[in-house]
C-alpha cells in the first residue's frame, strides 16, 4: 500500500519558553491517521476502528480538550488525503515506496517490579518507514491480546517514525513475556524477551559497618587488656 502523509508544525510562544505544535494527517489506500501533538507529547488522535477522538493523556494533568465535531472533522480530513494519494501516485506513475526497518524493540516496565501488584509493560521502536508497525506480546509463550494497546505512529525529525505498545499485567516469578515487532521492511520479524526478576534489597553497607563496627570492638578490647597486662607487669 502507499502513504500519503500531511505534517504541520508551528511554533508557539507561551512566556519565555517556545513550544512544538504538531498536526499529521496521514492515509493510504487501507489506513489513516490524525494526530494532533504539542512538545512531542500526544494531545489528540483519531481512532478509524472504534470511530472516536481519543485523548491519551493522563489524569493528573490539565487537559486539552478538542471541540466536538473533531472526529467528525478527521473523517472529512481523511476523504481529501485519500483523493490526493490518488492523484499524486496517478502523476508520479506509482513510484516504488521507501522501506526503512525499524530498530531491535526496546523493552521495559513503567515501575519498579513488585510481585502481585499491577504494572505496564512497554515495547517501544523506532526508525522505521512507512507507518506502522505490527507489535505482538506473548506470556511464557502464549499470544496475549487482553490488556493490549499501541499508540499511533508519531514522526520523527527524520521521517521515519516511531510507536509504542503497552500491556498491563501482574508480575509473578518465573512469567515470561515478549515483544515481536513486524513491518515491511524486515526479512523476519524482532523479538525482544523480557522476564519478571525482582530486585532484592541490597545489604552489602550493612554487613560491612557492622563487621567494621565489631573488629573496632575487638580492636579496642586488646588494647585495654594488653594495657591492664601491662600495668600488672610493671
Amino acid at each position: 500500500s502507499c502513504l500519503c502523509v500531511y505534517l504541520v508544525t508551528g511554533d508557539v510562544i507561551w512566556s519565555v519558553r517556545q513550544h512544538e505544535d504538531i498536526g499529521i494527517t496521514g492515509c493510504s489506500d487501507s489506513d489513516g491517521e490524525e494526530l494532533y501533538a504539542l512538545d512531542g507529547e500526544e494531545l489528540w488522535y483519531a481512532d478509524f476502528v472504534n470511530k472516536r477522538g481519543v485523548e491519551p493523556q493522563p489524569s493528573f494533568i490539565d487537559h486539552m480538550s478538542y471541540e466536538e465535531g473533531a472526529y467528525e472533522g478527521a473523517v472529512g480530513q481523511q476523504q481529501i488525503c485519500k483523493q490526493n494519494l490518488k492523484a499524486d501516485l496517478q502523476s508520479y506513475k506509482n513510484p516504488p515506496l521507501q522501506l526503512d526497518p525499524p530498530s531491535s524493540p526496546i523493552i521495559y516496565s513503567r515501575d519498579d517490579v513488585e510481585l502481585d501488584q499491577q504494572n505496564t509493560l512497554i515495547c517501544h521502536v523506532t526508525g522505521f518507514y512507512p507507518a506502522p508497525v505490527k507489535i505482538q506480546w506473548t506470556k511464557n509463550g502464549q499470544k496475549v491480546t487482553e490488556g493490549t494497546s499501541i499508540n499511533v505512529p508519531f514522526p520523527n525529525k527524520d521521517g521515519s517514525f516511531r510507536q509504542t505498545s503497552r500491556l498491563e499485567f501482574t508480575p509473578q516469578l518465573g512469567d515470561v513475556y515478549s515483544c515481536t515487532v513486524n513491518h515491511p521492511a524486515l526479512d523476519q520479524s524482532l523479538t525482544r524477551i523480557w522476564d519478571v526478576e525482582v530486585q532484592q534489597p541490597s545489604v552489602g553497607p550493612a554487613v560491612f559497618c557492622g563487621l567494621g563496627l565489631t573488629v573496632g570492638l575487638l580492636g579496642v578490647a586488646a588494647g585495654t587488656f594488653f594495657l591492664i597486662k601491662g600495668n600488672e607487669c610493671s
